[in-house]
């Protein structure tokens, strides 16, 4: 059975699309689109959480984003390679949701796995289109792939203003207590640990600043930017 979707985001762990793009999602959910993440991994080589607590994470996440949908392919963390099945399950996850835009990490960061996922999606996305590959299911064209960013960044092709949705991209964030809190037993530092949090809202408030919103999320497109895309 379809779940359509306005927008499909993709990540390589639970808590990238968040990080990048929680305001964003919450904006157009609350607006009444339909929106779905899919994460490409369940994240188990992290230093902190276990498998299990980052699905229950996620979907509290989910849950304060009104998402639609959520999915996790369990790929191999740490091995995203360009395998020709990892995109063939990529493929059909948006052929299952037909999304009008797709969303995927930026292709610069610090993270070998971000760049990997979106490396992977924007194969994924060539051949949704394409009806002799997987013919099994009917062939979808997304219409746009912006990209997003988690840790590193340029200036955007495109902001949106997140101010009056803050507080719920904000919330779905501290659902993440594994990767943000430095409390409980056998907590190892990583830089999510260490102000992390402080960083992105410091982030999106520097962005803000540049069109007079209090907070905004950047986006960049590998072509021409369309106004209509967002409307």
């Amino acid at each position: 059975m379809t779940l359509k979707l306005d927008f499909l985001v993709f990540g390589a762990h639970a808590d990238d699309a968040e990080i990048g793009m929680g305001g964003t999602i919450a904006k157009h959910a609350e607006a009444g689109l339909r929106i779905g993440i899919c994460d490409l991994t369940l994240a188990e080589m992290s230093s902190n959480g276990t498998v299990e607590g980052r699905r229950a994470e996620a979907a509290e996440a989910a849950k304060v984003l009104k998402l639609a949908s959520r999915s996790n392919l369990e790929l191999p963390d740490r091995g995203l390679t360009a395998d020709a099945e990892y995109i063939r399950r990529i493929v059909a996850e948006i052929r299952l949701h037909r999304p009008r835009i797709v969303f995927a990490p930026y292709w610069e960061d610090r993270h070998p796995d971000h760049i990997a996922c979106s490396r992977l999606v924007q194969e994924a996305v060539f051949n949704a289109k394409l009806r002799k590959y997987m013919p099994e299911v009917p062939a979808h064209t997304v219409e746009e792939t912006y990209f997003y960013f988690i840790n590193d960044t340029v200036n955007p092709d495109v902001m949106i203003d997140v101010t009056p949705v803050y507080g719920m991209k904000q919330a779905a964030l501290r659902a993440y207590r594994s990767q943000f809190e430095t409390s409980g037993e056998d907590v190892v530092r990583t830089p999510l640990n260490q102000g992390y949090l402080e960083r992105v809202e410091a982030r999106d408030s520097l962005l803000g600043q540049k069109r007079s919103a209090v907070y905004a999320e950047g986006f960049m497109t590998k072509l021409p930017y369309m106004p209509s895309m967002f409307e």
